[in-house]
């Protein structure tokens, strides 16, 4: 049974989003670790999103609300939330909801930004940490293959992202009534991580040439040659936030990077050594990409300061009117009814394989009987393999009409009360019937 927990910028407040985000490296293996009912899980945290999909055993006609309870309890404990709280905050998608669900996430289409082309890869990444932990299942693997699958689709198919749609493009737009002219603008990139590339990408479509990267971590040197920028160093950084007229914030280290602090310092000593190259008091706009939070609330207090943040980009974030077009959404939708389809008829296949099983074993042993009778030719045991091939078509169609038709356990029911085997019986030994002609030579 899929199950998927969902709390995102539709449902959470932002405070719950970031402590969630920056707790899930290993919720997964927590989640695991609850009961062994819970087969997999593979975890998407994004900036805007906190999801956790779940592989369960659950024996059929059973709840699986206490196993979604004690996971929701898992990922409280990693993020220091209590279980209550997360219990109203979670959505909860189950059965085959759950595949039109993440399709529709890694196209783009439940994003604040609608179409945006980091979800994607995003989704990819969540899949290849479940491997890397061990978490992941083959049915999580077929759901968050497919994804990717749709995803594409909806991108070559539709409209949805062609504009390069994302939360970075749209921080720039609201940024654009503050910036007389890009090409004027000092810019300093703070970060080499997720959204480095597309921030320094869509400074540069705006026509932005002064752009400079500084890497708590290190990084820069190697980020600005390949993207042919100036690098900042530590020492040099202080100054250089006082004096960007925009600073534009995406680094995934756990700490405030930047703060009422460093920009003091920065317009100290820039007015200590009267450059030009800022002055203090100067408007500023800091666009905080980062998840958890990059620049600390008290950046604002700072003198002709303002602080873009992801929160505030989500309350400004137009929605539906970016392109999510109804070709979209019907890419989705048949890519999640295909999908269901496929595992329906995976939920037969055991009865499925203890039928044929049954079948051939009779056969085997009216062809042994044949040939012990003298069919020298294989005439007997030709008609006899077309018999069964036969007698098994109508059996085999039928369990994929009832199957895609949701009835599965009508189909398995009926092949017990007719032939009387259950898919158990084809993990040991079948017990065949012997036919009238055997029983009269057993006599």
């Amino acid at each position: 049974m899929l199950i998927c927990l969902t709390a995102s910028h539709k449902n959470a407040g932002f405070d719950t989003l970031e402590r969630l985000s920056a707790n899930a490296e290993h919720a997964a293996p927590r989640i695991l670790a609850v009961d062994d009912a819970v087969q997999g899980a593979v975890v998407v945290a994004t900036c805007n999103r906190f999801e956790a999909y779940l592989d369960l055993d659950a024996p059929e006609g059973s709840s699986p609300v206490p196993l979604v309870h004690e996971a929701i309890r898992a990922v409280g404990t990693a993020a220091g939330l209590e279980p209550e709280e997360l219990r109203t905050t979670f959505g909860f998608v189950h059965g085959n909801a759950v595949a039109g669900h993440l399709f529709a996430v890694a196209a783009g289409l439940e994003s604040v930004v609608i179409g945006e082309g980091e979800i994607a890869g995003q989704v990819r990444r969540s899949l290849e940490r479940a491997r890397a932990e061990g978490t992941t299942t083959p049915d999580l693997e077929r759901l968050f293959q497919r994804a990717s699958q749709t995803s594409r689709r909806v991108k070559n198919e539709t409209g949805i992202g062609g504009a390069g749609r994302s939360l970075v493009r749209l921080a720039l737009d609201l940024a654009e009534s503050r910036v007389p002219d890009w090409a004027e603008t000092r810019v300093l990139l703070v970060g080499t991580g997720r959204y480095a590339g597309a921030s320094l990408a869509a400074l540069r479509e705006r026509g932005a040439t002064d752009v400079r990267v500084y890497s708590p971590s290190g990084r820069a040197g190697k980020f600005a040659a390949s993207h042919a920028i100036d690098a900042v160093t530590k020492g040099d950084y202080a100054v250089a936030a006082a004096s960007a007229d925009i600073i534009v914030t995406c680094t995934t280290v756990e700490h405030h990077v930047v703060d009422k602090a460093v920009l003091i310092e920065g317009r100290e000593v820039l007015a200590a050594s009267a450059s030009d190259a800022a002055k203090p008091g100067a408007r500023q706009l800091v666009v905080d990409l980062g998840l958890p939070r990059n620049v600390a609330p008290d950046v604002a207090e700072v003198p002709g300061v303002d602080l873009l943040d992801l929160e505030t980009i989500r309350i400004h974030a137009p929605l539906e009117e970016l392109g999510a077009t109804d070709a979209a959404r019907e890419i989705v939708g048949r890519a999640a009814r295909t999908f269901g389809e496929s595992r329906e008829e995976l939920d037969v296949a055991p009865a499925v394989v203890a039928l044929r099983k049954h079948v051939f074993g009779i056969l085997e042993d009216e062809i042994e009987r044949a040939r012990a009778r003298g069919d020298e030719d294989g005439r007997t045991e030709a008609a006899l393999r077309h018999l069964a091939g036969v007698l098994l078509h109508t059996p085999m169609v039928r369990s994929r009409e009832h199957a895609r038709a949701g009835e599965q356990r009508a189909w398995v029911d009926g092949v017990a009360a007719v032939f009387g085997v259950t898919p158990d019986a084809a993990a040991s030994e079948v017990s065949r019937p012997q036919s009238a002609a055997g029983a009269a030579d057993a006599s």
